[in-house]
């Protein structure tokens, strides 16, 4: 487990394994989201393995896939309200932690503005540079 500080309340990692459970709670996550689908993983890494896993760590678990096509709308507010709903630190998690930082940049656009943004997934080493022209449409009240 790699987890990169988006906000004190937000982490993202690449993919993490059942084992890693012990470790997330250890952290101090209440809750972990799954952001990848279970097509790109194998059976022990998909939702159910996971689900188990964190919660036998009387953690929560929520899946929210995430694709180019189900980067909808409705499942950036649904991430936004899953981690404003989240009792402590939010780890997400998907193949790189791309998706789960793109995820979060489009839900924050509006409240943070296209330029912190950006910046704050640079610090946590993602390039979200080319989103900009629809962060600063999302940006604009």
């Amino acid at each position: 487990m790699t987890p990169r500080v988006l906000t004190d309340q937000y982490h993202v990692s690449p993919q993490i394994d059942p084992e890693d459970a012990e470790a997330i709670k250890a952290a101090g996550y209440a809750l972990v989201i799954d952001n990848r689908p279970d097509a790109e993983v194998p059976p022990s890494h998909q939702a159910n393995a996971m689900r188990q896993a964190i919660e036998a760590q009387d953690l929560r678990f929520e899946v929210l896939p995430i694709t180019h096509q189900t980067m909808t709308a409705e499942n950036i507010l649904r991430q936004a309200e899953l981690i404003a709903g989240a009792e402590g630190p939010v780890l997400a998690y998907c193949a790189s932690g791309t998706r789960c930082s793109v995820i979060w940049a489009l839900g924050q656009a509006e409240t943070l503005g296209a330029d912190a943004v950006i910046e704050t997934a640079a610090k946590a080493g993602y390039n979200l540079a080319g989103l900009r022209p629809t962060l600063e449409t999302l940006s604009k009240p």
